[in-house]
């Protein structure tokens, strides 16, 4: 989901990657509720992260408590932020509550790279 904001509002300026711990596929419920927002993250791959690439980075940001911990280090002078968001896939409940969950997240995630291009522009 964060990959598919920060496309869509930064509009080219930046070059958006994005990786995981473990390379699992994009959550069909994660499409589901992107696509309700008009941004369709169909395409995108779920990717292992990348040690070469992440030297390359001006910013790396850590969306779950996972991350955090078992990111690999960041070089000196690269920019790190940690986005301390809940991760709605082990979400239990009916599935309009699990869909809750992940409209919550897709919410949170959209303020956030909202205020980040904010950041950059400024």
């Amino acid at each position: 989901m964060a990959e598919g904001f920060a496309k869509e509002f930064s509009k080219g300026m930046i070059k958006v990657y994005s990786a995981g711990l473990m390379a699992a596929g994009v959550h069909k419920r994660a499409i589901a509720v992107m696509k309700e927002v008009d941004i369709d993250i169909s395409y995108q791959k779920s990717k292992p992260i990348d040690e070469d690439l992440l030297a390359q980075m001006n910013v790396i940001i850590t969306l779950c408590v996972h991350a955090e911990e078992y990111c690999p280090q960041t070089l000196p002078g690269i920019k790190r932020l940690h986005w301390p968001i809940n991760d709605p896939v082990g979400t239990v409940g009916t599935e309009e509550e699990i869909m809750n969950q992940f409209r919550l997240t897709r919410d949170e995630i959209k303020k956030k790279v909202q205020n980040l291009i904010r950041e950059i522009n400024a």
